[in-house]
């Protein structure tokens, strides 16, 4: 059995927050970006509480999607993405991926740029590493912010974004920031915070980057009966990637699951091919899904998130 940590063993927070800042300047961040982001940083016990209770893991599916998918916020999407759309096809001829589903991450992550976080992310990313549930992830995150501040991509009391450390209006933790944002629209600045062309194609960028296949479905809700679910039942899921991720099962031929009496949500058949398409059951629901649904699993993995992003992208859609 491992050792438990105490409260004892950990440092005070003014003593990790000294250690971060050696580490900073060990690679490379300067005195100046480092005093100006870390000096007089304070724990935030607000951060530490809604970490351990976010809605994707404490609603069910369909309480989250429920209570974000409104008549009026599928409105303002429709209404975004018509007032965008020059913009998105430059974008998805660039990166392949289609509007809508830009749209939809854009309206969930920040409701279409409106609210992007008021928090310092400094201060919230200090918070959770001190804190310790996940402190190497977020130390690391921490050191990224640093690295962004240097750069003077943005100024320290700029730098607000989620009680989690989420930047900008695609809500990109540091890291994110550094491997996916792109400057879109020219200007010699990754601007995830302004710019909706550097917005809406880092976006693009990121999901690419996770598997993204341009003319590609995200998958479809099916309907599974109960002889069908004796038999897809003997379909091994996924043993490694992320929780949501082990949902899924391996991947099998549209034709493998129809001949195992997996058929549309209307009941038809479902469409012939070899493609391969995982199936998933969600709360009371059934899905095949591909690899752009696992995409998005890679922008949060959580499937409350991803299937709201997705069936929002279809309702603007029309469909």
């Amino acid at each position: 059995m491992p050792p438990v940590t105490s409260v004892e063993a950990r440092p005070t927070f003014e003593a990790f927050v000294a250690r971060v800042r050696e580490d900073a300047i060990g690679r490379g961040i300067s005195e100046e970006t480092a005093s100006a982001a870390l000096d007089a940083l304070t724990p935030l016990e607000v951060v530490v509480q809604r970490d351990r209770a976010q809605a994707e893991f404490v609603e069910t599916v369909d309480q989250y999607i429920a209570r974000r998918l409104t008549p009026r916020f599928v409105r303002t999407a429709r209404t975004q993405g018509e007032t965008h759309r020059a913009l998105l096809r430059r974008i998805e001829s660039r990166y392949g991926v289609p509007g809508p589903i830009l749209v939809a991450v854009w309206g969930l992550e920040s409701n279409f740029g409106r609210f992007s976080g008021v928090r310092s992310v400094p201060q919230a990313l200090a918070t959770l590493a001190w804190e310790g549930r996940r402190g190497l992830f977020f130390r690391e995150e921490l050191l990224a912010a640093l690295t962004i501040l240097d750069d003077g991509a943005i100024s320290p009391g700029e730098m607000k974004g989620s009680w989690a450390g989420a930047m900008g209006q695609p809500q990109f933790m540091p890291s994110s920031y550094l491997a996916h944002a792109v400057d879109f629209d020219g200007d010699g600045r990754r601007d995830i915070w302004r710019s909706p062309p550097d917005v809406l194609a880092s976006i693009a960028h990121y999901l690419k980057n996770h598997g993204w296949q341009a003319g590609e479905r995200w998958g479809r809700p099916v309907r599974v009966g109960a002889r069908a679910a004796e038999a897809v039942a003997t379909v091994p899921r996924r043993d490694a990637g992320c929780r949501a991720t082990r949902d899924l099962t391996e991947a099998r031929g549209i034709d493998a699951w129809q001949r195992l009496g997996v058929r549309t949500a209307e009941g038809g058949a479902l469409p012939g091919g070899t493609r391969a398409a995982s199936l998933m059951k969600v709360g009371r629901h059934h899905y095949l899904v591909y690899p752009n649904y696992e995409a998005v699993l890679g922008y949060n993995c959580a499937h409350a998130y991803a299937l709201t992003v997705t069936q929002l992208a279809d309702r603007i859609r029309g469909r």
